[in-house]
Order: structure tokens, then sequence, then C-alpha cells
């Protein structure tokens, strides 16, 4: 992962996790959800992402067109830094 050097892949639960759990992708099928840490993250930081979930959000893709690199490069350069996970997130 060139924005994450040293990030690890690992499968669980069917999907590809990064990080111990800090990242995953799912495919959908309407969509790719990237899926991010929100442990520690302020409330606003909370509101970059989509979902309900009290630990984990995401981000969804429907298109190629809806990539925005520098978007997702900067979510995952913020969840590396600032969420924690006491022994895996997922």
């Amino acid at each position: 992962m060139e924005t994450l050097p040293g990030v690890k892949e690992e499968m669980k639960w069917g999907v590809p996790v990064f990080n111990e759990g800090k990242f995953y992708i799912g495919a959908f099928k309407n969509s790719t959800n990237l899926g991010f840490s929100i442990n520690e993250l302020t409330k606003e930081e909370k509101k970059l992402f989509e979902g309900s979930g009290k630990i984990m959000k995401h981000i969804k893709i429907h298109s190629l067109q809806d990539i925005d690199k520098e978007k997702i490069m900067k979510l995952l350069k913020l969840v590396a830094q600032k969420s924690r996970c006491e022994k895996r997130c997922l």
C-alpha cells in the first residue's frame, strides 16, 4: 500500500482487511465499500464517512468515476494516525 508503507493485508470474514482491522474492502452488488475504524476520531471527522456503525464506517464507490484518490488517501492517513484498536477493530 503506497500511501501507508508496511501495512499488512490479511483475509478476515471473507474480505481483505488491512492494518490489523483498521481498514477493509467489501465488494457488494451495487457498490464497493472502503471501511475505516472510527475509534478516537472526532465527531466532525466521523461525518466524513457513511454508515451507522459504532466502531467502523465506510465510503461507497459505485463506479470508477466515484474514486477520489486524494480523498481516499487523506482518510487512510487520518485513520492510520488517530484510530486505536485494542486488539483488532474487526
